[in-house]
């Protein structure tokens, strides 16, 4: 995706709430499988880290990427932002 796109991303993620809570405990199997759920059901979710570790954070980022396949959009502070699109786009992102 290009600079644009990711900034269009990021602001249709501007008003929403997390959905995920991830504790102290980092991620667990049953946390990767929330997010999974939840990027099915709404393709653009946000996540609250309640690590005050920044590296553990970003870290936790790279990771929730990988294993879901999706595209990190941002991260601010303890909040991350994530997308993957749909079989069927309920998200529809400007080519250009």
């Amino acid at each position: 995706m290009n600079s644009k796109q990711i900034s269009y991303l990021r602001g249709l993620a501007h008003n929403l709430n997390p959905v995920v809570m991830i504790s102290n405990k980092g991620l667990s199997e049953a946390v990767m499988k929330e997010i999974n759920v939840n990027l099915d059901a709404h393709e653009l979710i946000k996540i609250k880290v309640m690590s005050d570790d920044r590296a553990l954070r970003g870290q936790m980022l790279v990771d929730i990427c990988q294993q879901t396949n999706a595209l990190a959009v941002h991260q601010i502070g303890k909040q991350l932002v994530v997308y993957r699109a749909s079989t069927k786009p309920k998200i529809v992102v400007p080519q250009k």
